[in-house]
């Protein structure tokens, strides 16, 4: 192609014409679109089976589709029938001994012109043939014959030899001899599977053996121990220049094992197997690389109060010839860590997890989509009023009709290696669950008023290095090695919690998460403090006291108009009554202060708000729910830019009222019928008006 993706800042994907040096084309993508006709795709299929006698069944299936490709176009409508048919004939037999005797012998016969809904094959059924992932469409017969002898005890010994004849000279003959034996605390299994096949131009072998012996023994508490070994050996050779074809491969697998007895609750397992893969070079395959696994894996739960899971792998590669692959030698580690508690009758719970690793990222790109108002996340705000979306222009809509874009994720073509971990925990403290285990009454009734709640989530994603990334907590990380981090850390601490008198919560939010954007790095950070009291008059009013402190900032370095770094401080004062189960009136005051940093622009936002709020249980399943916002707001900064959106909760300097009634009736049983109005009129603009209704059905 002659264009390159470039980066602009616009919404969407922008290309750039880059010039062909001596007529070759220096870019990876041309100004085209493929046009998608119209199609029609039928199938229609006959199954019969008919039960010949009491060891012989016989199974037949017929079909034939029709597939237009272009629905619009009278023109090359022969090939659009094909047909498809396979029979199989069972028999099974019972010998002398307890031995029983099973055979089949079927063919199978498919049109080229044949087209089925789905997937007709298995996903390996080309490969194991020794045919490219996705083979020309041709017309196929495949004959089959079958026979197995099984006893009592479930040894059985299986062969079976398959024929793939194509119309495009293709010819194939697969062997399959399976063994499942037992034997004096030995169970063996053994799969040897051989295609020889020969087409015009190639002709070559697949031998694909897989043996595993184990054993088990009784007198060392029950372990068992045991190796395997499996060999894939595809050799596809051209006839005329004797040299092995681009899809010839091979690997091979020993391993061994040793497992504690896996009928306990606790129990372990310990597997070593070493890989070596061969690809083609010249007249034959050549070792290119080779790995040494190690597997350890353990489940300790005879404990119910303490439970633990415990699995991790280290991965050693070599690499013999660096001309035939782009890998480099690396040593690896996968893992995964569980660990449950539940103790002293539940005064403490939680979970911790611990996993790391290491894979391939996908770079991705993304654009915000228009969608139906109301049915998005993100809202747009032309804030250079060139009437062109731009990345940067977009916000979390803080409004339901604002709401008109969903940011969608678009995977690339580009990897790059990484190392990632993971480390999340969730506890809780509820002394009330101690009970009786405190004697002095005074200090049990004390510490029962307690509440504690502490929940952690991390996650980091770098650049691979050579060596497995352990630490979930570093965070002074080089931006050309990140890709992605985030921590979330919530704690609560509540008093009196159970009390319908009065009750106290004091919660703390840290959010962190830095990614790796199309556009660069862009970083969020969040802490937030909250002091919530209540208390009950009696039972009909409530007095409640919500403090918050808190801090966020937004680092974008490539569009330095997005960054911010906000301080938070609002009071708000509520006083409830509550009727029986009629109605529920609420009021508060709310009084907030909002300070944008100096570097970043030194923007002030002081909210004095009035809300009103009720909500009337009517007769006859019926509910009335109205709010009112009287919102008065002074700002000095600079407006129509993301930190004033944010700042001024989408709302603009001046006098803001917002309003909500909503109906919502019980029809019968199982429908429930709800109209809701909403309107706002932010200052001096226009009012906004919004009405919905909705019909939800109660399973």
């Amino acid at each position: 192609g002659n264009y390159l993706p470039s980066f602009n800042g616009a919404n969407g994907k922008v290309y750039q014409w880059v010039a062909p040096i001596n007529n070759v084309p220096q870019g990876q993508y041309e100004p085209a679109t493929f046009l998608v006709a119209p199609k029609k795709q039928q199938v229609v299929t006959v199954s019969t089976e008919y039960t010949i006698n009491a060891k012989t069944i016989l199974k037949t299936d017929a079909a034939f589709s029709n597939y237009d490709v272009n629905t619009f176009s009278s023109k090359d409508k022969s090939d659009n029938i094909g047909y498809a048919a396979k029979f199989a004939l069972f028999r099974m037999d019972k010998l002398q001994r307890k031995l029983q005797l099973s055979s089949m012998i079927g063919y199978e016969w498919v049109d080229e012109k044949f087209r089925p809904l789905e997937r007709l094959r298995s996903v390996e059924f080309a490969r194991d043939w020794g045919l490219n992932l996705l083979p020309a469409v041709a017309t196929e017969h495949l004959p089959k014959a079958s026979i197995e002898l099984r006893d009592a005890q479930n040894n059985a010994l299986q062969y079976t030899v398959d024929g793939y004849l194509r119309s495009d000279d293709y010819k194939g003959v697969k062997q399959t001899l399976q063994h499942n034996h037992s034997i004096h605390g030995f169970q063996l299994r053994t799969l040897l599977s051989l295609v020889n096949s020969n087409t015009p131009f190639d002709k070559g072998y697949y031998f694909r053996p897989t043996v595993e012996i184990s054993k088990l023994l009784p007198k060392l508490k029950n372990y068992t121990i045991g190796s395997s070994y499996a060999l894939e050996h595809n050799e596809q050779r051209n006839k005329i220049t004797d040299t092995v074809t681009p899809l010839s491969f091979a690997f091979e697998t020993i391993a061994a094992f040793v497992k504690s007895n896996q009928q306990k609750s606790n129990r372990w397992s310990f597997t070593y197997f070493t890989r070596s893969n061969r690809l083609p070079y010249q007249k034959s395959l050549v070792e290119t690389d080779r790995s040494h696994n190690y597997n350890l894996s353990a489940e300790l739960l005879k404990n119910a109060r303490h439970q633990f899971r415990f699995n991790i792998t280290y991965r050693q590669l070599l690499v013999r010839n660096a001309t035939l692959t782009n890998l480099t030698p690396d040593n690896s580690l996968l893992g995964r860590a569980e660990y449950a508690i539940n103790e002293l009758n539940g005064f403490i719970t939680g979970n911790v997890l611990y996993e790391l690793g290491a894979g391939q990222e996908q770079k991705r790109d993304f654009s915000y989509i228009e969608v139906p108002a109301g049915r998005g996340e993100y809202a747009w705000n032309d804030y250079n009023n060139d009437g062109i979306p731009q990345l940067n222009e977009f916000e979390i809509a803080l409004f339901q009709d604002q709401a008109k874009y969903i940011r969608v994720f678009t995977p690339t073509n580009v990897f790059v290696k990484s190392n990632y971990n993971q480390f999340n925990y969730s506890i809780s403290l509820s002394p009330r669950a101690l009970g009786n285990r405190i004697h002095n009454k005074r200090i049990r009734d004390f510490a029962a008023r307690f509440n504690l709640q502490s929940t952690m989530q991390t996650g980091k994603k770098v650049l691979a290095g050579g060596n497995p990334e352990f630490n979930p907590f570093k965070g002074n990380i080089s931006d050309t090695s990140l890709i992605s981090l985030t921590n979330i850390l919530n704690n609560t601490v509540s008093f009196n919690r159970f009390s319908s008198s009065w009750g106290m919560d004091v919660s703390n939010l840290r959010n962190y998460n830095k990614a790796l954007l199309t556009y660069g790095f862009e970083s969020h950070e969040q802490n937030d403090w909250a002091i919530r009291a209540r208390t009950n008059i009696n039972k009909q009013y409530t007095i409640e006291l919500v403090q918050k402190l808190g801090s966020s900032n937004l680092l974008t370095p490539k569009f330095a108009n997005r960054n911010y770094e906000l301080e938070t401080n609002s009071t708000e004062p509520k006083l409830t009554y509550t009727y029986q189960t009629r109605y529920r009136l609420q009021a508060s005051y709310l009084y907030a202060v909002k300070k944008n940093a100096m570097e970043y622009g030194g923007e002030k936002a002081t909210n004095k708000a009035f809300n009103f709020e009720g909500k009337l249980n009517a007769v006859n399943n019926t509910s009335l729910l109205a709010k009112f916002t009287y919102s008065n707001i002074d700002y000095v900064g600079t407006t129509n830019t993301t930190v004033s959106y944010i700042m001024l909760d989408g709302l603009l300097p001046g006098k803001n009222l917002l309003w909500n009634i909503e109906l919502t009736k019980r029809l019968g049983k199982s429908l429930e019928v709800s109209f809701n109005y909403e309107g706002r009129k932010p200052a001096e603009t226009r009012t906004i008006n919004i009405g919905r209704a909705s019909l939800r059905a109660l399973l």
